[in-house]
């Protein structure tokens, strides 16, 4: 369904999507996360939100600039907003996703991917880009199940490993900023290691050295 936002912009610098950044809206109900996101004064935006029934509300095309991710980088790359869709899905971040709001959201990231032909490891979330700062969306998300679908990545337990190496160098390789590598740590561990807390450990390192041999 299309609800037409009026906070959007153009894509600066000839900048088009590379990465989709995942949300968690962290109010009540759909229609108050609508109210907002189409409100001009706190000026932001994504493309689509889904509610936990699994409709799927338009609020930006996807060749404008919606207003979702604010300062944060991935990659070494800034502007996040020029450079990717955002999707915002209806949870307060402490309760798991439901059916239908997944598979609407699969269905949607299928055709998002094939059109502007971004790969699965461009799909991430909100906390990946901006640790520290942004934690969706969140612990309860179920990052795996996209995975399996070829629509996110997740680490291949028949990956080449290549052996004990620095934990920040790997997670900055990933994609992560290390302004605050404990930061990017907790974000990491949110996505691929629910639940852990502590220094970086052996098994964080193998975590990521799977992820960047992945087949």
């Amino acid at each position: 369904m299309d609800l037409p936002s009026p906070n959007f912009g153009p894509r600066r610098n000839g900048l088009r999507p590379e990465f989709v950044v995942l949300h968690y809206t962290a109010m009540i109900s759909a229609k108050a996360a609508l109210a907002r996101l189409c409100d001009p004064g706190p000026q932001v935006s994504a493309h689509y939100l889904i509610c936990e029934k699994g409709r799927v509300f338009r609020l930006v095309p996807e060749e404008m600039r919606a207003w979702h991710a604010g300062a944060g980088r991935w990659r070494g790359k800034d502007d996040i907003n020029s450079r990717s869709i955002g999707i915002e899905l209806q949870n307060r971040g402490d309760h798991p996703y439901c059916e239908p709001q997944m598979t609407a959201l699969e269905t949607l990231l299928t055709g998002i991917m094939a059109r502007w032909n971004i790969p699965p490891d461009g799909v991430i979330g909100h906390s990946d880009m901006a640790p520290g700062r942004k934690s969706d969306p969140g612990a309860r998300f179920d990052w795996r199940r996209l995975a399996l679908q070829g629509l996110s990545v997740w680490p291949d337990a028949g990956a080449r490993e290549s052996g004990p190496r620095d934990w920040p160098e790997l997670a900055a390789r990933f994609g992560y900023p290390m302004d605050d590598p404990d930061a990017s740590l907790a974000a990491f561990r949110a996505r691929f290691r629910p639940r852990y807390t502590g220094p970086a450990d052996i098994e964080d390192i193998r975590i990521l050295d799977r992820l960047l041999h992945r087949s």
